[in-house]
């Protein structure tokens, strides 16, 4: 198989293209080349930019048996993908988001029946409304589409919440606390690049994934957030100190929390992985959440010395903690 990947070297598409390597598929890497993630030996990468029309509109003058597009967020960018692939590929496959889900959700264990409604994010939104367009475009026989929303996948970075991970990583360390929405029991699935990328590969050139939509992710497994934070301290060899703040009260204090978390990690459910399974066949999930930490963390080590900190949000993280830690004090 011929396959093309739009980004090829992020967080989750970087273990794709080796699994696809692996698999004997001829692969070509489109991006800007910008990051020093090394590419399997025998890749193809094709410099470019996504905001370069004629770079890609070049890549409509191949074919490939499958596009991977990893790189796509706007409803732009999935109208040009169906006029520059429309008829020269065999399969296009778009990554879209677990986060998409009806929120807040009806029950605990997701399916890909649940709806596509979240009131609280405009990138999940967005999303959905970019899904809706592609599986027009497969129905109508212009484009043969495949969907696949991944949930919280890491391989590098840490999982953050209001924060990013790298900023958890150094309040951790430096011993500043650590903001926990809720009580920090909610369940949150977490899945390791290295395991999404197996049945991800699996869907490639299978006729059983055309105009159809799958999670993939850690199946029917989750972590409560306090023990995924705990897991974090243990790799990077220090203890947190996690601060329980309300949801509702972290989004009076910035309103743009309301995405991440009223729109997504606030829930607590489970991703069933049955669909993706009856067609690619069972997989494991076997990178554990100690194993991912740890790896997480020897990642960040590396990044530490040119790390950044905005002292503007982690004075305002120190605030909330503060405040919180005060109530009910004389």
């Amino acid at each position: 198989m011929r396959v093309l990947y739009i980004g090829g070297t992020g967080e989750i598409s970087t273990a794709c293209v080796w699994r696809s390597v692996e698999a004997g598929h001829k692969v070509a890497v489109f991006n800007r080349g910008r990051t020093e993630e090394p590419l399997p030996p025998g890749v193809r990468h094709i410099p470019g930019d996504l905001k370069d029309p004629a770079a890609y509109e070049a890549l409509g003058t191949e074919r490939f048996d499958a596009v991977c597009q990893f790189l796509a967020y706007d409803l732009a960018t999935a109208r040009r993908d169906a006029e520059v692939f429309a008829g020269r590929c065999g399969q296009y496959v778009f990554i879209s988001t677990a986060s998409a889900y009806q929120k807040p959700p009806t029950r605990v264990v997701i399916t890909e029946d649940v709806p596509l409604a979240n009131p609280f994010w405009p990138y999940s939104q967005t999303k959905a409304d970019m899904e809706a367009f592609l599986l027009r475009q497969h129905a109508d026989g212009r484009l043969p589409v495949t969907i696949v929303r991944p949930s919280h996948t890491l391989r590098t970075r840490f999982p953050g919440g209001i924060g990013r991970g790298d900023d958890w990583a150094w309040r951790i360390l430096h011993g500043r606390p650590l903001l926990v929405h809720g009580d920090g029991t909610a369940l949150w699935t977490l899945t390791h690049s290295e395991d999404f990328a197996v049945p991800f590969v699996g869907l490639l050139g299978n006729p059983k994934a055309l105009g159809e939509a799958f999670h993939i992710t850690r199946h029917m497994k989750s972590y409560p957030w306090d023990a995924i934070f705990q897991a974090m301290g243990r790799a990077l060899g220090a203890e947190p100190r996690l601060v329980h703040v309300p949801t509702d009260t972290l989004v009076r204090y910035n309103p743009e929390w309301a995405g991440p978390l009223l729109g997504d990690k606030t829930w607590s459910v489970l991703f069933d992985n049955s669909k993706v399974m009856g067609v690619v066949g069972r997989f494991e999930c076997r990178v554990s959440l100690d194993e991912a930490m740890r790896r997480s963390a020897e990642c960040y080590r590396r990044r530490a010395a040119v790390y950044q900190p905005d002292e503007r949000l982690h004075t305002l993280f120190d605030r909330i903690a503060s405040n919180q830690e005060g109530l009910g004090l004389p």
